[in-house]
């Protein structure tokens, strides 16, 4: 998490403030996953969802919100984020949620690219970031 937060500073100036417990991700209301090497010792990616319902801007019942996907430098360009993804919407999916939405930014064109390649496409901006310029949410149906 340190190395995301790290990655965060690089492009935006700052980490990310949003709040998270680590009881959000437990299941069958979220999953937090950790993608290791052959080693099984290497940590290569993260990647993360968690319940959200309807009740504030943005957020609807049945709601899967992506978290924490990162992948690290040294292992990027082999497909992991996609097949992170394709994980968590998964899982998600069979957790009973209905739709994916995430929160990223203008500075992050790798995840942008990989998003719409996967079909996601802009909703109305929910979560702490909305207010910023640079903040683009996006979201699917499962």
């Amino acid at each position: 998490m340190d190395e995301v937060q790290q990655e965060y500073v690089r492009r935006y100036g700052d980490g990310d403030a949003t709040v998270l417990d680590a009881a959000e991700f437990e299941p069958p209301n979220g999953v937090f996953a950790v993608l290791y090497d052959l080693d099984g010792v290497t940590p290569l990616g993260t990647g993360a969802w968690r319940a959200q319902e309807g009740g504030e801007i943005g957020l609807a019942d049945g709601d899967a919100e992506l978290k924490r996907m990162y992948t690290r430098a040294s292992a990027r360009g082999r497909g992991l984020a996609r097949r992170m993804l394709r994980h968590l919407e998964q899982d998600a999916r069979r957790a009973g949620r209905r739709r994916m939405i995430l929160e990223t930014g203008d500075q992050q064109p790798e995840a942008l690219a990989l998003y719409a390649s996967e079909g996601y496409e802009p909703i109305v901006k929910f979560g702490y970031y909305r207010e910023y310029d640079s903040a683009i949410c996006l979201g699917k149906d499962l």
